[in-house]
């Protein structure tokens, strides 16, 4: 099937898992297509050991299988999931749109950027534990409830976010459980992600940098970016990734905050005295822009390569291979969307709508129907 592409990619096929990890111990492999049956090794046992030892490979599954276990072992080391039967044009745009967000996380200057870095937030423990929870199809909400009970400061905040205005619940939520069990385990899994990320850096002294004013525009974007997708299509995993994106699209400008403090606060004099958008004024300060640092970030935990590719590239969304409707349309025009209704961030020359990506999507006309959603 993949033979018309032959002088396109540098290809090798082998016949179980453990040929594949014998072949990439003595050559470099951009991307991994695997199958989820297979003899010995099965493709989740497969990705899983790829993930560990070479965690900057794109790692796709193939499955005719509606196996739910070993799907669910495939959360956390799968960029992506593909259906049997799949033709090759589906393949080559899956691997051609993880390529692209690979060769942006590859920037020789963002490397160097990233390796002076002291603060890389980690990826929660208790996001960890949620991800192999829900590995085991039998797991419950209460069990799920139960783990983000542990952690006492993680519990308040969701518990102060479930009941505030944001979510309209009509009734208090007083328990962790209850919490999952109103907002639904992607919607939770991905709080704990971006409480983490942004309570790492709470106590550092960030200047001029506001963590309350971000976290807030994040929650907004966020459910924008849900709304938006949810009006679009009927598909809850993009929905969900859009709300995971959105709470996570500017967690690059945490870690320059909090990495080269001086520097970002020259960039925030940039945007904010001198009116230069943030793009421009990250790019001259750093060579790079929060938008790659946050992919790359993203990239380095291994979440899902639509979420990644949101937010490497929503100021950017005419870069992206795949010329559809997707997490990343809904995260652009929901940051655009939100920097119009809050006009203080003094960021609005950067976050306009791209109506030439939308146009290009035949999309243009559906912008006022979003901010309508929002």
């Amino acid at each position: 099937m993949l033979r018309p592409l032959r002088d396109e990619w540098e290809m090798e096929f082998v016949e179980s898992g453990a040929m594949a990890l014998e072949r990439m111990a003595q050559l470099p492999f951009d991307v991994v297509v695997s199958d989820m049956r297979m003899p010995g090794m099965n493709g989740a046992e497969l990705l899983g050991e790829v993930m560990r030892r070479y965690p900057k490979t794109v790692r796709l599954i193939l499955s005719g299988h509606a196996d739910k276990d070993l799907i669910l072992k495939c959360v956390g080391s799968t960029h992506q999931y593909l259906a049997k039967p799949c033709d090759a044009e589906a393949l080559k745009a899956t691997v051609l749109r993880a390529g692209s967000v690979e060769n942006t996380l590859r920037d020789e200057k963002l490397k160097a950027l990233v390796a002076r870095m002291d603060n890389l937030p980690s990826i929660p423990s208790l996001y960890v534990q949620m991800v192999e929870a829900l590995q085991r199809s039998e797991v419950t909400l209460e069990e799920v409830g139960a783990i983000i009970a542990k952690d006492m400061a993680m519990t308040a905040k969701i518990l102060k976010l479930v009941n505030s205005a944001f979510f309209g619940l009509r009734r208090q939520v007083s328990s962790a459980a209850e919490a999952v069990n109103y907002l639904g385990l992607d919607t939770i899994r991905s709080l704990v992600l971006s409480i983490n990320a942004f309570s790492q850096f709470d106590s550092l002294p960030l200047g001029r940098f506001s963590i309350e004013a971000l976290w807030t525009h994040s929650l907004n974007t966020a459910a924008t970016a849900k709304a938006i997708a949810q009006a679009e299509c009927d598909d809850p995993k993009l929905a969900d990734e859009a709300f995971i994106a959105g709470m996570l699209h500017d967690i690059g400008k945490l870690v320059l905050a909090a990495n080269f403090t001086e520097k970002f606060n020259r960039s925030l004099t940039l945007i904010w005295d001198d009116k230069m958008d943030p793009i421009s004024a990250e790019a001259e300060v750093f060579s790079a822009s929060h938008a790659d640092v946050g992919g790359y970030l993203l990239g380095l935990w291994g979440l899902p390569v639509p979420v990644v590719e949101a937010i490497a590239l929503h100021h950017s969304p005419s870069k992206a291979t795949q010329k559809k409707f997707s997490p990343l349309t809904a995260v652009h025009a929901a940051n655009a969307i939100v920097h119009e209704r809050d006009t203080s961030t003094g960021q609005n020359a950067s976050s306009q709508i791209d109506s030439d990506y939308l146009s290009a999507l035949g999309l243009a006309e559906h912008v006022n129907g979003w901010r309508k959603a929002a």
